[in-house]
């Protein structure tokens, strides 16, 4: 890539109260993590973490895995499709995209935002945010390096926070819903897009395969559960096979949950 971003964007957004270390910038995204918060804690956290899967998520591992959320057919490709289209920012919107990988999803948000619309995306993994930077930056994006269960931003500061593909990965799920709760603004919304518990999860071997893969399958109510227990009660969800989309509103006056 010929030119770094300036970070600029980025660096309006983050609350130098939450973050433990002085960002860096070297790599073209905000890096507010110190090495020792470099935590894969499960072979698939290892896996993400990995060059070669940064290099193979767009071609290969992102159609594979929505797909296998539908047993192979297309249901879970067509919702994700019109969801992206309902959620795609417009005007002056700030979007956060949690565990946004190589960026497709980032960039797709942020494609239709007016002049001080702002599009963030986050992930732990420096592989992964390499090749966000050199292959969907774009005007209104920048990249940080940081934890889903500690997201370096202050209360109500995002109009709409997603978390596409990505949340069964994540050590402490709840915790981080917790978080996407907290930075979601008043009259904000939360996109979420996980797996779901079937029977097919409890078939001889899959159970423990998923636990020592660091893999997890939600039930039906646990990822709204906790979107309820932050007091988000506007909330629609859609079943595709293996997996789930999930779209909470909040109220313009409602407050954050403590």
């Amino acid at each position: 890539m010929g030119n770094q971003p300036d970070l600029t964007l980025a660096e309006t957004f983050v609350d130098p109260t939450r973050i433990t270390h002085s960002p860096t910038r070297e790599h073209g995204y905000l890096d507010v993590l110190g090495p020792e918060d470099d935590e894969p804690v499960s072979l698939a956290n290892r896996f993400m973490q990995s060059r070669l899967l940064a290099a193979i998520y767009e071609r290969a591992w992102r159609p594979m895995f929505t797909r296998g959320f539908s047993y192979g057919g297309k249901s879970t490709l067509k919702a994700h499709t019109a969801l992206m289209g309902e959620i795609a920012g417009r005007g002056d919107l700030k979007i956060l995209d949690v565990a946004c990988g190589p960026g497709l999803y980032t960039r797709e948000l942020a494609a239709q935002l007016g002049n001080d619309g702002a599009c963030i995306g986050l992930d732990l993994s420096g592989p992964m945010l390499r090749r966000a930077v050199r292959d969907n930056s774009a005007e209104h994006i920048d990249y940080i390096r940081g934890s889903a269960h500690a997201l370096p931003f202050a209360d109500a500061t995002f109009d709409t926070v997603v978390c596409l593909a990505a949340l069964y990965l994540i050590p402490n799920p709840e915790q981080a819903v917790r978080e996407l709760c907290r930075v979601a603004g008043p009259g904000g919304q939360i996109v979420i897009f996980t797996s779901l518990r079937t029977p097919a999860a409890s078939l001889p071997g899959v159970t423990g395969a998923m636990r020592i893969g660091g893999f997890r399958a939600f039930g039906r109510e646990e990822v709204t559960g906790w979107l309820r227990a932050q007091g988000w009660t506007d909330i629609d969800q859609t079943l595709t096979g293996q997996g789930q989309f999930i779209r909470a509103r909040r109220e313009a006056a409602l407050r954050i949950a403590t």
